[in-house]
């Protein structure tokens, strides 16, 4: 058995609404178990066998999309892959406030030609490294709330599905994958 997350594009921010009652009942009704959901921002976690992240992901999707008509992107990581987030993050050891300090999510790696055409939209510092599925956000004058750096910044320029974290959250879903 292995240990999942799940992350929902989306949810609880402007209409996409989903109650973590129902997204915990439909995680269990696939056949998971130790179904735990974190905050009410679309983070699920699990215990399956041992299975491809994308058929997890899907099958998430399709059930939200059939029970509750929910179209939402889910994107799954295991307990391994959140403890090397965490591990290799560039920027933890630089900052202590967690708002400062996030991930975005990807559905794939993007393409070379496209991590060199994502940048920092004008006058704005950020940081930022992408590693394989992952981007890497530092935010060093204040927090996600204010930028244009933002998932749908990063779906457009990359062409992938993106949905971010706080390093709380990170590390809270870290944690609660671990085995």
């Amino acid at each position: 058995m292995a240990r999942y997350a799940a992350l929902l594009r989306g949810v609880n921010v402007g209409s996409a609404r989903l109650a973590m009652a129902d997204l915990r009942r439909i995680v269990t009704d696939l056949g998971h178990s130790d179904v735990k959901t974190y905050l009410q921002s679309g983070n699920v976690v699990f215990t399956s066998p041992p299975a491809k992240a994308a058929t997890l992901a899907e099958g998430i999707e399709r059930r939200l999309a059939d029970e509750l008509g929910l179209r939402v992107p889910v994107l799954v990581r295991d307990g391994a892959e959140l403890a090397a987030i965490v591990d290799t993050s560039p920027y933890a050891a630089e900052q202590d406030d967690p708002t400062r300090v996030l991930v975005a999510f990807l559905s794939a790696a993007p393409t070379a030609t496209r991590r060199r055409e994502l940048t920092v939209p004008a006058g704005e510092n950020i940081e930022y490294e992408v590693l394989g599925r992952e981007i890497h956000l530092h935010f060093p004058d204040g927090g996600y709330g204010r930028t244009k750096f933002t998932n749908a910044h990063l779906e457009k320029k990359l062409g992938v599905v993106a949905t971010t974290r706080n390093w709380k959250s990170v590390l809270a879903l870290r944690d609660l994958t671990a085995s």
